[in-house]
């Protein structure tokens, strides 16, 4: 199969792309790790005004249906620019509860989520389609009381769906932030909320939106190991060592060039998986699943590679890439582990 992009698809990316270079995402993003909210929901604002968050919301609540491979170029430019905040949650969300029939819950939030005029999170406990979780993002606890969930971005959310098994609440309340290897993505614990329905149809629209969680969250690695790989390779041109560039070293270059391949042998993935989902195919959550773990372990692999080839200010805070840095692993293990994703791959 040959897989080319549309001209109108290839455009809205590179309308995306240029509304967010004009956008200061990481100031947006440092205000957000901060606990300040407002510019980032300015930007989720404009966000929807482009017509992002339209992509996962059915025609009928305002939206231009669940359209898979746009939202895949979608994510691809918003993890570029490290966006933050749950805009992968808030299309998952958009999609469980329409999957769900929930007509009351969607009428109320599905228009908002397309306007723009809403942010939702969505947690899925201790279950087969629960987004899994390590150290390194931890959205997955033990307490005295057994397993507990953290939900992302909780503090910023309008609402948190809980997904417990074959239970599904929603809260609006959460217990103290969290931190997390990634200081823009902030973890709350969800309190008691409000039942929504309980069943076999909660169980399989929680499948269908763990797919659509896991595309979304293969395309924002790729994004990110794009922005990485470009800005260590025009890092090497400038600095200089034995009075030439370090990208001139065999060494350097070779690490590069294994950084290309990883992103460039992920992409086709992504996108397959895309049209595989959108077409309904049975073998779309394998595919979805093979795609999140070379997008994932490819941007976490530029995020080694960008660290060690900018020697001790990669190291630093201060400087921006370190925004980058520090979201490659959360994103590679967020709503499945590598492990977890291979094992999908493997089972029918």
């Amino acid at each position: 199969m040959r897989f080319l992009l549309t001209d109108e698809q290839r455009e809205f990316a590179q309308a995306l792309d240029g509304m967010l270079s004009a956008s200061g995402t990481p100031a947006v993003a440092r205000a957000w790790a901060a606990g300040d909210h407002q510019p980032g929901r300015t930007l989720w604002t404009r966000i929807a005004g482009a017509g992002v968050f339209e992509l996962g919301v059915p025609e009928k609540h305002g939206g231009s249906g669940l359209l898979p491979v746009e939202l895949t170029l979608s994510f691809e430019e918003l993890g570029r620019h490290a966006v933050p905040g749950p805009l992968v949650e808030t299309v998952a969300a958009a999609v469980f509860l329409e999957q769900l029939g929930a007509d009351a819950e969607a009428g109320e939030w599905l228009p908002r989520i397309a306007s723009g005029g809403a942010v939702l999170s969505l947690c899925a406990g201790a279950g087969p389609y629960a987004p899994d979780a390590d150290a390194a993002d931890p959205t997955y606890a033990l307490d005295a009381n057994g397993p507990a969930r953290y939900a992302l971005d909780a503090d910023a959310a309008d609402a948190v769906l809980v997904i417990q098994g074959d239970t599904v609440s929603r809260t609006d309340t959460h217990g103290p932030v969290q931190s997390s290897l990634d200081p823009a993505r902030r973890l709350a614990r969800p309190l008691d909320g409000t039942v929504l329905a309980r069943g076999p149809a909660v169980t399989a629209a929680a499948a269908h939106a763990t797919e659509v969680a896991r595309l979304l969250t293969a395309a924002q690695s790729l994004g990110l190991g794009r922005a990485l790989l470009a800005a260590t390779v025009s890092y090497v041109r400038q600095r200089t060592q034995f009075r030439v560039p370090i990208g001139s070293f065999q060494a350097v270059k070779h690490r590069l060039a294994d950084t290309l391949i990883g992103l460039e042998f992920a992409r086709p993935l992504v996108h397959a998986a895309a049209l595989a989902l959108a077409a309904g195919a049975p073998s779309a959550g394998r595919e979805v699943a093979a795609a999140k773990v070379a997008a994932g372990e490819a941007g976490y692999a530029a995020a080694r590679t960008a660290l060690q080839l900018h020697g001790a200010i990669g190291y630093t805070e201060e400087l921006d890439l370190s925004l980058w840095i520090r979201k490659a692993r959360p994103l590679r293990d967020a709503w499945g582990t590598p492990a977890d994703c291979r094992a999908r791959v493997l089972t029918r």
